[in-house]
């Protein structure tokens, strides 16, 4: 799969509470500030410095998940 730099990057998270600091593998000291973030009803959350979206495993957001 190609992945532009400007695609933001997806994240598969087990918990509703996250935190997202904007660092990465390759270059951590090009972050924000540390956020918490709470993933509601959608199923996913979005950070708002660096547009990192959390998605919960098995929630409405998650196309992998098996509907029921």
């Amino acid at each position: 799969m190609n992945v532009d730099r400007f695609t933001p990057e997806i994240s598969y998270v087990t918990t509703p509470r996250v935190a997202c600091d904007g660092a990465s593998d390759i270059a951590p000291a090009l972050g924000h500030p540390r956020v918490y973030l709470q993933i509601d009803e959608k199923g996913f959350v979005d950070c708002g410095y660096c547009d990192k979206r959390f998605i919960l495993k098995g929630g409405p957001a998650d196309e992998g998940a098996t509907k029921a």
